[in-house]
């Protein structure tokens, strides 16, 4: 079975490498190039395709894959909003995931861009490179004893409530399912934990409903002074209403892994460029703002998970025992 991957950086390569020898029924192409309209005809001879949630896997792109023979698409991550599920059905493709490869990876990052953000750890370190040794900028709050809110209850959202709970902070949660097995949480409803969170994580997936989510709307109803954190997808949240909502002071800081125009940037080394959005631009201009490039997966054990389910789901669709929490189309 041959399985072409597009976009592979080195780390991918190297932690799928690893292992491929236990597999020796696949043969692996790498490609360094992403998946798109341009780049569809390379998957030409190949039984499935490798992609990551930067790719165009949407209509046109099904369906040329399909016409050269590609049966499945590979999904090395959770997210499948790139992909035009109904286009892959009605051409009888399978589409695999993998649905949970390090939770606490994410949900570790999560906590670790909302404490930069409130303890400025990231003016704090250039200040000191700069042999400038003055705290003035850099108070912070507790999160000891406030509220954390979190958006999506999936093994992420769990995750992060559960290191808020271990920092002594009250947990609530919203979610359209709630999971009566965490007593140690208090669910509510969104507009609750939109009112009373003094930091909010967003954990949900992004679906037709979900789109936006954060908006002028919700928040105008946030505290003031919230830490909004979001290492799901960029689309949640509305950019330019969360820019208002910046340059209102609503915010104390924000924390994005994920942020809507983050195709064009998302792995890539862009340093001797000029961004082409304003948007991007502009959310990188505030000082009480950290953006980092979709890097809340990368850990080592988060890529191994990656490798090891990726490639044992190319082997059940090859033998047709395809794990049905895998299977999106």
């Amino acid at each position: 079975m041959k399985i072409v991957f597009f976009d592979t950086k080195k780390y991918d390569q190297d932690s799928f490498e690893r292992i491929a020898g236990s597999y020796p029924e696949l043969e692996i192409e790498y490609l360094d190039t992403d998946l798109s309209t341009h780049t569809v005809s390379l998957a030409a001879g190949a039984d499935a395709v490798c992609a990551f949630v930067s790719s165009d896997v949407g209509t046109d792109v099904v369906n040329a894959l399909a016409d050269q023979g590609v049966k499945c698409i590979l999904m090395r991550c959770a997210g499948f909003n790139n992909v035009d599920l109904k286009a892959a059905r009605e051409r009888g493709m399978t589409v695999l995931r993998v649905p949970a490869y390090s939770p606490e990876a994410v949900a570790e990052h999560a906590m670790a861009l909302a404490l930069a953000v409130n303890r400025h750890i990231h003016k704090g370190y250039i200040k000191v490179r700069e042999n400038n040794f003055s705290l003035q900028g850099l108070t912070g709050i507790n999160f000891y004893g406030k509220t954390a809110g979190i958006i999506g209850t999936g093994k992420i959202g769990v995750a992060m409530a559960r290191i808020c709970q271990g920092f002594g902070m009250k947990v609530i949660a919203y979610d359209k399912f709630p999971n009566p097995g965490l007593d140690f949480l208090e669910y509510k409803t969104l507009d609750e934990v939109l009112t009373q969170s003094d930091l909010i994580s967003l954990h949900c997936p992004l679906m037709d409903d979900t789109y936006h989510l954060i908006n002028k709307e919700t928040i105008e109803k946030m505290k003031d002074n919230v830490v909004l954190v979001n290492t799901s997808r960029g689309a949640l949240i509305k950019t330019e209403d969360l820019i208002a909502g910046i340059r209102e002071r609503k915010f104390f800081g924000v924390g994005l892994d994920v942020y809507e125009e983050e195709t064009d940037n998302v792995f890539e080394n862009r340093e001797d460029d000029i961004l082409e959005h304003s948007v991007t631009a502009r959310l990188l201009s505030f000082p009480n703002v950290i953006v980092t490039s979709h890097q809340g997966f990368l850990t080592e054990e988060a890529l191994e998970a990656i490798a090891h389910t990726t490639l044992q789901n190319a082997m059940d669709f090859k033998n047709d025992t395809i794990k049905k929490q895998n299977q999106v189309s």
